[in-house]
């Protein structure tokens, strides 16, 4: 079975072409950076992240083409594929893809790149300063491990 999911940040805007002749389609490429799970940095020279290059071709090319900035953070799934090309100096180059096979956001809409809100979420109105809500006079629930 061939199948990869990645959560990583568009280390760019995406590069968007279009094939040509009758049927085109959106070709969609971009680079998505990954953290190492349970490597931490001693070094400042070592590498914590991967870069997966990513494809997405056709309806989901053209979201991405939509909907895809530099810094977001999204969750992709897919095929991985290898090939190989020879390039002006006549040295052979190896790829590995992930080819798209579905994408969404891993952030809300109003976090940014950056990882800041852009958007102040509303709390409950009932909320104190903590933004736990009180629980009301009257009610008992010996269920409940805590007190007001």
């Amino acid at each position: 079975m061939n199948h990869a999911v990645f959560m990583g940040r568009l280390t760019r805007d995406p590069e968007v072409r279009y094939s040509q002749g009758e049927n085109s389609m959106a070709v969609a490429k971009f680079t998505l950076a990954v953290n190492r799970l349970g490597r931490s940095s001693q070094n400042n020279n070592e590498q914590t992240a991967d870069f997966i290059n990513c494809v997405a071709f056709d309806k989901a090319g053209e979201f991405t083409e939509k909907y895809f900035r530099q810094g977001m953070r999204v969750l992709v799934s897919g095929r991985i594929q290898t090939g190989s090309y020879t390039n002006k100096e006549g040295v052979k180059v190896y790829t590995t893809d992930l080819i798209i096979q579905t994408q969404e956001f891993a952030d809300s809409k109003s976090v940014s790149g950056d990882g800041s809100q852009s958007v102040s979420r509303p709390e409950p109105s009932q909320a104190g300063e903590d933004g736990v809500m009180s629980i009301p006079d009257g009610v008992e629930d010996p269920g409940l491990p805590f007190n007001e």
